[in-house]
């Protein structure tokens, strides 16, 4: 039995009568429509469902609606209970540093405005986020905005992160271009996945200085950049955060002139109402921890 045909049989044994089912259904469709359907169903049962002058279930007819009609009621009121379990979860993906250092601030501030709130969180790289969001598999993802992305998506600019190296504690440079203007650089370079933007970035702004420095290391995240430079192995390449987060084995120092990581929010289509407030809260905390 075709499914479409036992919902405009519902309506019309509800409704007691194909008239007043054209008028009640929840989406147009005209009643000569419903009675070609009515009639695909009954030959395909072998069976008469109704009189139609006067209205009347056959036995058949109310054996059928008797069975599909707890079904069709049940519809509303679990499409509300979804919808609603909907408006309080969004699915969200961003890179590792990001959760660890920005998400936190953000969830909180949605738990104290939005009661009962709910989200999933899953980790990925910038085109990983993207390939999340075309397929639908995620509503908002947090990542670099220097790339170039899909016409598909919208974005908004949260917050630009300047370029710093990471040196151990003890170490002798103080300024970056201590090693930048060496003639020959022997300081291993230690970095994330040459395929991050922050990478790319980096290399741009050395190459408008004519200045050749590739990295002797690629690890997996910021977190190992920094263990590697605090261990004494080289010279790491991050992004400045408001936070400390890189322990007081390893100091900062500033990439002046380099290219900033413009680090955003993205999505497709129209976004939830519960999305536009995760973009508010986001904004928020990004204006304070840039201050």
């Amino acid at each position: 039995m075709n499914v479409h045909h036992l919902e405009l049989f519902y309506h019309v044994a509800r409704h007691r009568g194909v008239s007043a089912a054209a008028r009640h259904m929840p989406y147009g469709i005209q009643q000569p429509a419903i009675s070609a359907q009515i009639l695909q169903l009954e030959d395909t049962l072998g069976v008469t469902l109704f009189h139609r002058r006067p209205f009347k279930l056959t036995r058949e007819g109310n054996v059928l609606f008797k069975y599909i009609e707890p079904f069709f009621d049940g519809l509303a009121e679990v499409g509300d209970r979804l919808r609603g379990a909907a408006e309080k979860r969004v699915r969200i993906a961003m890179p590792e540093i990001v959760q660890r250092d920005y998400l936190p601030a953000v969830l909180v501030r949605m738990r104290k405005r939005v009661p009962g709130f709910q989200f999933t969180l899953t980790t990925g790289r910038i085109d990983e986020i993207e390939s999340m969001l075309l397929e639908q598999h995620i509503d908002i993802g947090f990542a670099s905005l220097n790339t170039k992305r899909s016409e598909d998506l919208r974005s908004r600019l949260l917050i630009r992160l300047p370029l710093v190296l990471l040196v151990a504690k003890n170490s002798r440079f103080t300024r970056a271009d201590e090693i930048i203007r060496k003639e020959r650089i022997d300081v291993p370079l230690i970095t994330i996945t040459g395929a991050d933007p922050l990478c790319r970035l980096f290399q741009e702004g050395l190459r408008k200085q004519k200045v050749d420095w590739f990295a002797s290391l690629e690890v997996s995240s910021l977190d190992i950049v920094s263990r590697f430079v605090a261990e004494g192995f080289g010279v790491g390449l991050s992004v400045a955060t408001p936070k400390a987060i890189f322990g007081d084995h390893v100091r900062q120092i500033p990439l002046r002139g380099f290219p900033e990581v413009e680090f955003g929010a993205m999505w497709l289509g129209r976004l939830s109402p519960l999305g536009e407030i995760l973009l508010e809260e986001a904004e928020r905390v990004a204006r304070r921890q840039g201050g």
